[in-house]
Order: C-alpha cells, then structure tokens, then sequence
C-alpha cells in the first residue's frame, strides 16, 4: 500500500462516519462534577422572568410551598491582592504634567466659556504646553539603569 492509498481510505472512514452519533464518553469526563449541567430547579435568581414551564416557580405555586435556593456564595472565586501605591512623582514632573494638560485646558475654556483670550495668555497656555512634553521626553531616558552592569541579559 501506498501512502496516499491510506489517506484515501481514512478519508473514506470519515466519510462514512459522518452522520453517526458519537458514543457515551460519561465514564471519563474531562471536566469536573459541579461543572455539570443538571435539570434542577435553581437555574434562576427566582424572578419572575426566570420561571419556564415546568419550572420550580410554577411549581411552588401549585404545591403552596417554596423550593430550596441554590448557595449564594461561591468560595471559588479569585480575589486580586490590593494594588501598589501610585508612585508621587517629584515637584518638577508634577508641574511638567500640569503644563503638558493646563495650557490646552485653559484654551478650551477660554474658548468655549468667552473669556478673554489676549496674545500674552495664548502665548503662556502654548509655552506651557510645549515646555512640559519636552521636560517629560527629556526626563524618560532611553537608556539601561545606571546599576545594570555591563551585561544585563533579557530585558523584560
């Protein structure tokens, strides 16, 4: 046999098994038992929009008596440990930040709010704009830390 004689008949195998239903696999299931979906009566959150024919609301009203709720709380959950504190920052880039967003804020509200807008108030707004990306850029730095060594390896 040749190999594409094999795959012509695996092909075939697929072919053919193609309408039939799978076999039950419930001995061996690859996800846990609580996972499983049952046809209890506590699918809902007991509203009524959640009642389906032959649901446990409907029959709690036939039978005068309520049925048992599901437990409310799930231990299972993953609850993130706190952040970390924001880092303050020192004066200069507090006041690089407020420059960078101040000055186009005041233009826009000068605008909008018709305040007077003379030619030494543009020029401050846009002075402070320009001034505070450039101190920000500047101050990034692009470089490894300065207590790197000489061979750093992978940065991440």
């Amino acid at each position: 046999m040749t190999p594409q004689s094999d795959e012509d008949e695996v092909w075939r195998q697929i072919v053919a098994s193609f309408n039939e239903t799978a076999e039950n696999a419930s001995g061996e299931q690859p996800w846990p038992d609580r996972e499983n979906v049952t046809e209890e009566r506590d699918a809902g959150d007991g509203s009524p929009g959640d009642a389906a024919p032959g649901d446990g609301a409907r029959d709690a009203e036939e039978t005068g008596r309520e049925q048992p709720s599901a437990p409310a709380a799930d231990d299972d959950h993953y609850i993130p440990p706190p952040p970390p504190p924001l880092p303050q920052g020192d004066l200069l880039s507090r006041l690089s930040w407020l420059a960078l967003f101040g000055g186009p804020a005041y233009l826009l509200l000068a605008a909008l709010l018709d305040w007077p807008m003379d030619g030494w108030i543009v020029f401050t707004a846009v002075s402070a704009f320009i001034a505070g990306f450039v101190i920000l850029v500047v101050r990034m730095g692009d470089g490894p830390p300065a207590d790197s060594g000489w061979d750093d390896g992978a940065v991440v």
